[in-house]
């Protein structure tokens, strides 16, 4: 089921066509009283009823908010015109918002791609874009967007994973564009057929579960130990054969390939250690 265009007309025009017809009543009511006219009683009693019964199809509608609109439990279309409408008097009507609206779930606790259990949480804002499909396709569209928006949640969660091992690899921690595309994709897939449109989606909460978050902890600081040592020793076998050639090119020194490495040794030593060295003076030869 898709929207229409429902019937209504402006409302303030139409307020003078029933204080005309009221006026109508009125005076043919009067006039028929005094001579007991049976025929211009009921004829004044008649219009006054009618134009009674017309205010009832008198309605408002606010920006940004459409008025489904049924006639005997059939749907008459929708009226998003704003301003003071009026309608046939039969026709039922039911307000829809359709201002931008947002949410944030509750944290869900899922299994990530790499089996490891995780907290998360999305923030999504939304629309209404048809109210047809908001009001007949499902019986409360609001509780649907907040059911679907989680199953979408755990599904896009399940398939990544929340570091990423590979380069190539999309993860949740590292790749927040393609995770929160990829989310609101989801998450309007399955609302599509509820007339919701999903402006946009994005993850508001990402950790470990508690149960391992001291792990994941450790191998993440046991990570940046590695890379960082990685560096550290590239600099150093670089600042070491730097000196090498310079005291070689130079002549300053000449060394063997055992006072060479012994040498390579101290600097690497110096280099890499985490603590500040202590120099020590050899007052002897190069070979004591």
């Amino acid at each position: 089921m898709n929207e229409h265009q429902g019937f209504s007309v402006a409302g303030i025009p139409f307020v003078g066509v029933c204080l005309a017809l009221f006026a109508v009543g009125a005076t043919v009511l009067l006039r028929s009283a005094p001579d007991q006219d049976t025929a211009g009683i009921i004829a004044g009693f008649a219009t006054i009823f009618v134009t009674a019964f017309m205010l009832k199809g008198f309605f408002q509608v606010a920006p940004n908010e459409g008025q489904v609109l049924q006639l005997f439990g059939k749907y008459a279309g929708t009226a998003r015109l704003a301003g003071l409408r009026w309608t046939n008097p039969f026709f039922s009507k039911q307000r829809i918002s359709l201002r931008v609206r947002n949410f944030e779930s509750g944290k869900l606790k899922v299994n990530d791609n790499d089996g490891n259990p995780i907290e998360i949480a999305a923030v999504v804002v939304w629309q209404v874009l048809d109210t047809a499909e908001a009001v007949f396709c499902v019986d409360d569209y609001e509780n649907y967007v907040h059911i679907q928006t989680e199953s979408a949640l755990r599904q896009m969660a399940q398939s990544y994973p929340y570091d990423a091992h590979d380069d190539g690899k999309p993860s949740l921690r590292s790749h927040g564009e393609v995770i929160n595309s990829h989310l609101r994709d989801e998450i309007q897939t399955r609302l599509g057929k509820a007339g919701v449109g999903v402006i946009e989606a994005r993850i508001s909460h990402l950790a470990y579960a508690q149960e391992i978050a001291q792990a994941m902890l450790q191998r993440q600081q046991a990570g940046a130990i590695i890379a960082a040592r990685t560096r550290i020793v590239e600099g150093a076998v670089s600042m070491v054969e730097m000196a090498l050639d310079q005291l070689n090119n130079r002549g300053v020194v000449q060394l063997d390939e055992e006072r060479k490495a012994a040498m390579v040794s101290n600097l690497l030593v110096v280099l890499c250690s985490e603590r500040g060295t202590q120099a020590v003076v050899n007052t002897g030869t190069l070979y004591n």
